[in-house]
């Protein structure tokens, strides 16, 4: 540790300009992500703001496990659906595998009213929140 402030020291310039890349790339990811919804404020925002969930993952990963009343727009089909997400008069949340492609997403519908997931599925799930998971009837099919 003594090394560390000892390099520090002799080195000001360098810490100086790391702390200014660090601090622009965490307003810039921020800026550039959208603004976030934690996975326990969804069902408030659902529930007393009528938000629409929308799941940008594949459809087979969708159907493996999704949140309850999202609707699956896969990413790749997104640019089809902009127009409709951007006139909507209602929060939108957009949810993906890990939080960082809803980001992309958001910044694509350029509305207000547009959050992602932070974290997506994966920290849904983290946070002890169930998905529903299709039952399919072997012989079946869709």
């Amino acid at each position: 540790m003594e090394r560390w402030f000892e390099f520090m020291g002799h080195h000001p310039f360098l810490f100086g300009t790391l702390f200014v890349l660090i601090v622009l790339f965490f307003m810039l990811e921020n800026k550039r992500g959208g603004k976030k919804i934690n996975p326990n404020a969804v069902g408030l925002m659902v529930n007393n703001q009528n938000a629409q969930l929308i799941d940008i993952r594949p459809r087979k990963d969708f159907e493996k496990g999704y949140i309850k009343g999202s609707r699956n727009i896969p990413f790749t089909e997104l640019k089809d659906h902009v127009e409709a997400l951007r006139s909507a008069d209602h929060p939108i949340i957009i949810v993906c595998q890990m939080g960082m492609t809803a980001g992309t997403a958001v910044a694509m519908i350029g509305n207000d009213n547009v959050y992602r997931l932070d974290g997506g599925i994966a920290n849904w799930q983290a946070a002890g929140l169930p998905l529903v998971v299709e039952k399919t009837v072997p012989g079946k099919t869709k």
